[in-house]
């Protein structure tokens, strides 16, 4: 079984995950975190989140944080 990409997006709602994802581009990660925002975004309590799991930086999170 092929290893996770760097790149992980995770959907969670109302504090608990619901979707996951992971690729080895982060340009095809932040396609899919606008798509997943698009497609999400309506979810109540909804955040969308990137990590870049080799150095552990959030990349970008939606909604921003305050």
């Amino acid at each position: 079984m092929d290893e996770p990409g760097r790149y992980h997006l995770i959907l969670t709602a109302g504090g608990r995950p619901v979707q996951h994802g992971w690729w080895g581009s982060e340009a095809v990660a932040r396609r899919k975190f606008t798509r997943w925002v698009g497609e999400h975004g309506a979810i109540p309590g909804a955040r969308v989140t990137l990590v870049d799991e080799e150095t552990g930086t959030v990349l970008t999170t939606w909604p921003e944080e305050p």
